[in-house]
């Protein structure tokens, strides 16, 4: 049986333990903080029977969990592993320290992956005698119920190592995808920012209300993003395909991208936003929400896969 060893018990590497788990791969999960694996486990217990009867999990909940396994120390979780996916701490010495350590403990052959969501692997890999067996392996929160993972190299990585990682993704049933070259925020969190830069720049022109934004990407853009990706979106939006979309629309578009200047997102702007945000949803049903969120995608992915491609 394969072996995973996730690192870091928190949101993402509990979520990461559900995804290799219910791929029927065996799991060792360690975290520095023993109340953290507790906590995941018992996250584990109660959202594997929820995957179940939503049909996103093909093996009893008892089996699945019987996959997962805390390990008493680093050392024990990457024995025999193949891969390792880090989720520790978003900080740059934190991943340095623990690449090192994992460096020193992981056999020769075993890819080390972190979930960071904005941390090159050159930062925290460098100096490492076995460089070229990282990368990044960024998943989309929570990964159990979005597959999506980008796969990002350093300029030392093996293109074997990516090439083993995307084999793996994809034995696990996520769908990865692969950034050539580093860069700040990688694919994934670039498109978003593009999104959120020009949000933030309507809504601190007083263009549009929070609430409407909002209602805008996921009444209208969300609907058709669920499937589609931008390309296939504006491809099926003329008659003549992606190129005579660009005919129609390029002049427009090229207008658009002139008047969108960047702004900051200074504190009176982010304080209107949160006071908005506080308005709709109160602090006191945040985690409340949030289930909410995970079940709504839940429903979702359940739906997408009753759905020919």
């Amino acid at each position: 049986m394969t072996k995973i060893a996730v690192v870091g018990a928190g949101l993402v590497g509990r979520a990461w333990a559900i995804v290799f788990a219910r791929a029927g791969f065996d799991v060792a999960l360690w975290d520095p903080v023993s109340q953290a694996i507790t906590a995941a486990q018992d996250f584990i217990a109660e959202r594997l029977p929820e995957l179940r009867e939503a049909g996103l999990l093909p093996d009893e909940p008892a089996a699945v969990r019987a996959r997962i396994r805390p390990a008493a120390s680093l050392t024990e979780a990457v024995a025999g592993a193949e891969h390792v996916q880090e989720s520790g701490p978003e900080r740059v010495a934190d991943k340095q320290r623990i690449f090192m350590e994992l460096d020193l403990m992981a056999h020769a052959d075993t890819v080390l992956a972190s979930s960071t969501s904005g941390i090159p692997a050159s930062a925290f890999t460098e100096g490492l005698t076995g460089r070229s067996r990282c990368l990044v392996a960024h998943p989309v929160n929570p990964p159990y119920l979005i597959p999506l993972v980008e796969l990002c190299p350093s300029p030392w990585t093996a293109p074997g190592v990516v090439a083993r990682t995307r084999e793996l993704m994809t034995r696990a049933g996520q769908v990865p995808a692969t950034v050539r070259h580093e860069m700040d925020g990688f694919a994934l969190n670039r498109l978003q920012g593009a999104l959120l830069a020009e949000a933030f720049r309507l809504l601190a022109d007083d263009m549009i209300s929070p609430a409407d934004l909002d209602a805008l990407v996921k009444h209208g853009l969300g609907l058709r993003w669920s499937f589609m990706g931008p390309l296939e979106t504006i491809d099926l939006n003329a008659p003549g395909g992606l190129a005579d979309y660009c005919t129609r629309y390029g002049p427009l578009y090229a207008t658009m991208q002139r008047q969108m200047t960047p702004r900051l997102w200074d504190k009176v702007l982010v304080d209107r936003l949160q006071a908005a945000r506080r308005a709709e949803l109160p602090a006191n049903m945040h985690a409340v929400r949030q289930e909410w969120r995970d079940r709504r995608l839940m429903a979702l992915l359940a739906h997408k896969k009753q759905q020919a491609e």
